[in-house]
C-alpha cells in the first residue's frame, strides 16, 4: 500500500521577536551566541538540537555526581537541568543551606567537567513530587499569597534568587561558564504577570542569560504566559500514573504523530484552571520552537498506580515527538534519585500535605534511563541513537517542519500505519512508529512511502514487531545526494556515516542517478560512494554506540563512557569496545577485577521498630515482615525477590532505602549494605493499586 503526506507548507520564520536576557547575557567571552528563532535554537547563528536532560544534584551525592554527569554526556545529553527545592536549601527559615550534597556551585562545576551546560530550575514552586511542591513548610504558614505577586511572597523570592545566584555568581554563559538558562516556576497556567515579575527579579539579582523557560501546559490552549520574554516548554509521558482510581488507562496518544504540544494529561494532578480562558486566550504557539522538558526518560510509581516502563514506552514517545517537530529533546528524569530526610519531616509528595498522590518517602528512581544507583537501563542505549542523531544531523532537521501523513490515525487504531515527515520541501526524513503501550499493532506489509513534492519514493518495505525508526530521503552526503535509505541515520566522523540497521528492514540505499546498494548490517558493511564511506551497524552494535571526545566507540554489549579522560564502562568488571580508526574499527579490551556481593534474607521476629511506619500503613493496616539482609561484598547489586506493596530497607537504625513495588525485583547495590545491620521490612501487598499486567 502507498503512503503519502500531507502538502508541506513553509512557515514565516520568525528572528529576534523575543527577549531574552540582554545582548551581553546571551554572548560568552568567547564570542559565542546562542539564540532563538520561531522555529529553532541557534548557536552561533546555525541552528541546533539540544539534548536535555534532568538530574536532581540534591536527590544524589556530590561524590557521585561527575561520574553520573559522565553517562549522562556518553548518552548524548548535553545540556542537564536540575531542581533546586527551596525546602531543601531553607527547611528553617532563615538557615540557607547549600552545602555537601546540596552544594549547587560545585554541581555546576562538575558539569563543566564533564562537558554539561546547565539549566536551573529556579521554582520557587518546583512540583517535582516534593513535598509542598519543593515549598518550605514555614513559607505556608505565611499571610500572603503564594505564587502571586504578593508583595510579602516577592520579597522571599528575591532572597531566595539571590542565595542561588550568590552560589552560582560566574558561572553564567556570559561569564565563560556553562549555565545558559533557567526555567522560572512550573505548571504556573493562569498568571503571566507572575512569571514576567520573577523573571524581571532574577534578572534583577544578576541571571542574564540566553534562555528562560516556563512551562507552557496546560489545555490545548496552553498557559498563559508573557508571550515575548520567555519560550514555553513542554512534555509527555508514557503513562500517567497520578490519574485518579486504579482502573485501567486507554492508549496515550503520545505515540501517535501530532502537531499538538501540549499534553494536557501532565499537571493534571495539580492544575484546577479551566480549559479555555474566558477571554479566547491562545498561546501563539507560532512564535516559539517546539521545545519538551518532560519528555518522560521514564516515570515515578505511585501507591495507587504501579506502571513498569519497558524500553519502547521511551524509545518510541521521544522518536514521536522529534517526527512531531519537536527541536530540543528534554527528558524528565534522565538520571534518578533519592529524596533526603528532612531535619523536621520527609520530603516526598504524599496526602498528608495536601497532594492527591502518595509517593515513596525517599525512591525518586523514576525508572529513568539511569536508575538513582547509577545503572543503565535498555533506553539509556535506544535513546543515544537519537541524540547521536540530533548532534550530528541536527542542523539538517531543526529549520524542517512537521507534515503529518494523510491519514492520522487514533492512539486505539491497530491497524493503520504511523508516519509523519519533516522536510523543508527539498530534502528530509520519513518518521515511523510501530508502537503503542499496552496495544499490539497489526503488521504492515508492503509499506510504499511517497514523499510527495520531493519526488522520491522509498521502495516497499514490511513493518512488524515494537519498531520505531526515521528514513532520509536526499540528504546531503559529502556533496553527493542520498536519494532514501531504509536504515536510520546515526552519526558522522569525517567522511564516514554510520545507519543503524532497523529490525526487518533489509538496508538499501540509493544515490541519484545510481542504482541501490544493499548492505548486510555489521561494523565490516562499509562501502564506499564518492567521497563519503557508508556504515551499517546492526542495531545491538547501534545500541552501544557512543561519540567521546569527537571519537566513535562501540561497547561490546557494554555501556562506555569518558570519565576523567580515561574510557570507563557502567557494567563492572572487564570490558571491551571498539574504536573507529577512520577505515576499521579496532578491538581494546580493559581488565577489571570483580566480585560480585551475594545477599542472603533471614526472616525474624527482633524487636524492630520502623521509623517511618506510617508509609508501612497506606490504605490501612497492613501485616508487616521483617528480615535481616547480609551480602558477603560491596561489589555489584543484590536482588529483593519479594512481591509485597511497600519495601524499606534500615541500615544502623536509620531509613536508607524504599520501593513501591511494582511487579520486577528491587535492585540494590551491595556497598549499601556490607559491613552494616540492615533490616528489610515489608508491609502486605492488597489488591488496591493498578498493576501493569
Amino acid at each position: 500500500m502507498r503512503y503519502g503526506f500531507k502538502k508541506y507548507e513553509p512557515q514565516e520564520l520568525l528572528t529576534g521577536h523575543l527577549w531574552m536576557g540582554t545582548p551581553e547575557g546571551a554572548r560568552s567571552p568567547d564570542g559565542g551566541k546562542i539564540s532563538v528563532t520561531s522555529a529553532y535554537f541557534t548557536r552561533d547563528g546555525a541552528p541546533f538540537i539540544g539534548v536535555m536532560g534532568e538530574y536532581h544534584f540534591a536527590r544524589g551525592h556530590r561524590r557521585d555526581w561527575y561520574r553520573e554527569l559522565c553517562k549522562m554526556k556518553a548518552g548524548g545529553v548535553g545540556i542537564v537541568s536540575t531542581y533546586l527545592f527551596w525546602i531543601y536549601h531553607e527547611e528553617i527559615e532563615g538557615e540557607f543551606d547549600f552545602s555537601g550534597d546540596l552544594d549547587v556551585r560545585a554541581f555546576v562545576l562538575d558539569a563543566r567537567r564533564a562537558g554539561l551546560e546547565v539549566i536551573l530550575r529556579l521554582g520557587p514552586w518546583a512540583h517535582g513530587e516534593c513535598r509542598n511542591g519543593g515549598f518550605p513548610d514555614w513559607l505556608l504558614q505565611k499571610p500572603f499569597r503564594l505564587r502571586r505577586n504578593d508583595p510579602g511572597y516577592m520579597e522571599k523570592v528575591r532572597l531566595w534568587y539571590s542565595k542561588i545566584f550568590d552560589e552560582v555568581q560566574g558561572l553564567l554563559y556570559k561569564d565563560g561558564g556553562n549555565i545558559i538558562g533557567i526555567q522560572l516556576e512550573n505548571e504556573l497556567t493562569g498568571d503571566a504577570d507572575h512569571l514576567l515579575a520573577l523573571k524581571k527579579t532574577a534578572l534583577d539579582v544578576g541571571f542574564d542569560l540566553p534562555l528562560y523557560t516556563v512551562t507552557g501546559w496546560n489545555s490545548v490552549f496552553g498557559a498563559r504566559i508573557p508571550v515575548d520574554d520567555v519560550v514555553p516548554v513542554f512534555g509527555a509521558y508514557a503513562v500517567t500514573p497520578w490519574s485518579g482510581g486504579t482502573a485501567p488507562l486507554p492508549p496515550s496518544p503520545n505515540y501517535v504523530f501530532c502537531g499538538m504540544r501540549n499534553d494536557t494529561a501532565i499537571g493534571s494532578d495539580t492544575i484546577t484552571e479551566s480549559s479555555a480562558a474566558p477571554d479566547g486566550w491562545r498561546l501563539p504557539y507560532e512564535r516559539y520552537p517546539f521545545a519538551t522538558c518532560e519528555l518522560g526518560g521514564g516515570i515515578e510509581v505511585t501507591h495507587h498506580r504501579r506502571p513498569r516502563i519497558r524500553e519502547a514506552d521511551i524509545y518510541a514517545l521521544s522518536l514521536v515527538k522529534l517526527g512531531s517537530g519537536n527541536n530540543l529533546i528534554g527528558y524528565y528524569m534522565y538520571h534518578g534519585g533519592t529524596n533526603k530526610l528532612g531535619k523536621l519531616s520527609t520530603l516526598n509528595e504524599s496526602r498528608a500535605t495536601g497532594y492527591p498522590n502518595d509517593y515513596a518517602v525517599l525512591s525518586y528512581d523514576f525508572q529513568a534511563p539511569i536508575s538513582e544507583y547509577g545503572e543503565a537501563r535498555a533506553h539509556y542505549r535506544s535513546l543515544n541513537m537519537l541524540h547521536l542523531f540530533a548532534a550530528d544531523f541536527g542542523h539538517l532537521l531543526a529549520p524542517m517542519g512537521y507534515v503529518p501523513s494523510g491519514h492520522s490515525p487514533r492512539a486505539d487504531d491497530k491497524s493503520s500505519l504511523r508516519c509523519a515527515m519533516r522536510t523543508d520541501g527539498r530534502a528530509g526524513f520519513v518518521f515511523i512508529n510501530h508502537y503503542q503501550r499496552a496495544l499490539p499493532l497489526d503488521d504492515v506489509r508492503g509499506a510504499v512511502i511517497d514523499t510527495g513534492e520531493a519526488g522520491v519514493v522509498f521502495p516497499p518495505i514490511d513493518i512488524s514487531g515494537e519498531v520505531s525508526f526515521f528514513m532520509p530521503f536526499n540528504m546531503d552526503i559529502s556533496g553527493s545526494v542520498l536519494e532514501y535509505a531504509t536504515a536510520q541515520p546515526l552519526c558522522r566522523v569525517g567522511n564516514a556515516y554510520f545507519f543503524a540497521a532497523v529490525p526487518g528492514v533489509p538496508p538499501e540505499y540509493k544515490f541519484r542517478g545510481e542504482s541501490h546498494v544493499s548492505a548486510v548490517p555489521g561494523t565490516a558493511s562499509a562501502f564506499t560512494f564518492k567521497d563519503a564511506v557508508i556504515i551499517t551497524l546492526a542495531r545491538v552494535e547501534a545500541l552501544c554506540a557512543r561519540k567521546l571526545g569527537g571519537r566513535l566507540y562501540i561497547g561490546c554489549d557494554c555501556d562506555i563512557f569518558e570519565c576523567g579522560g580515561d574510557i570507563d564502562c557502567v557494567q563492572p568488571g572487564t570490558f571491551s569496545y571498539l574504536e573507529w580508526t577512520g577505515d576499521s574499527f579496532v578491538r581494546h579490551t580493559r581488565e577489571r577485577e570483580f566480585t560480585p556481593g551475594r545477599a542472603a534474607f533471614a526472616k525474624t521476629d527482633e524487636n524492630f521498630t520502623p521509623t517511618c511506619p506510617e508509609e508501612l500503613s497506606l490504605g490501612g493496616e497492613r501485616r508487616l515482615q521483617l528480615f535481616r539482609v547480609t551480602v558477603d561484598g560491596e561489589g555489584g547489586f543484590f536482588e529483593v525477590p519479594f512481591e509485597c506493596d511497600v519495601s524499606q530497607l534500615y541500615r544502623d537504625g536509620e531509613l536508607v532505602a524504599d520501593n513501591y513495588w511494582y511487579g520486577v525485583p528491587w535492585r540494590l547495590p551491595c556497598s549499601l549494605v556490607f559491613g552494616h545491620e540492615c533490616f528489610l521490612v515489608l508491609s502486605e501487598r492488597k489488591n488496591d493499586f493498578c498493576l501493569d499486567p
